[in-house]
């Protein structure tokens, strides 16, 4: 996979999460990983068509989940990463993902589309993801860690 593909994500994490109540968004680190993905907590997945396809994967554990679910509803404190809490961090994934597409329109890579964003959680979760090797991102909003992985061709 291209590095340059994942520029496009790290620039819409940069300008969505502020827009949704952020302060700060940092790369806190860069890695390939193989085909499969061990996560603990919550995954949203993204499928990617068009000119590009794979997926994007957003995981974090249950409490950066709800807090993430707080910071974009205003303040709303969740005890439960529920239905609503969920709604919230998967529609920050569905912005996000969004404003990539946009991102590569601007240089020229048009007709991505995007799927509805499928929220799985787990405690010991694996995901077999459709390439042999993914992009993982370490990426910190505020004091909120939480881990992208693109996984496109």
């Amino acid at each position: 996979m291209d590095v340059k593909l994942i520029n496009p994500f790290l620039q819409a994490f940069a300008e969505i999460l502020p827009q949704i109540g952020f302060n700060t968004v940092e790369k806190a680190g860069l890695s390939l990983i193989n085909d499969t993905l061990e996560y603990n907590g919550v995954l949203i997945n993204i499928s990617f068509v068009g000119p590009l396809k794979g997926v994007i994967l957003t995981t974090m554990p249950i409490n950066n989940a709800k807090q993430f679910a707080t910071k974009m509803t205003m303040g709303m404190e969740f005890a439960e990463f529920d239905a609503m809490a969920q709604s919230a961090v998967s529609e920050m994934t569905n912005m996000v993902c969004a404003n990539a597409c946009t991102q590569f329109s601007q240089i020229g890579m048009e007709g991505l589309d995007i799927s509805p964003p499928t929220v799985l959680v787990s405690e010991k979760g694996i995901a077999s993801l459709p390439v042999p090797q993914t992009i993982a991102v370490n990426l910190k909003a505020d004091e909120i860690k939480f881990n992208v992985y693109i996984a496109i061709v």
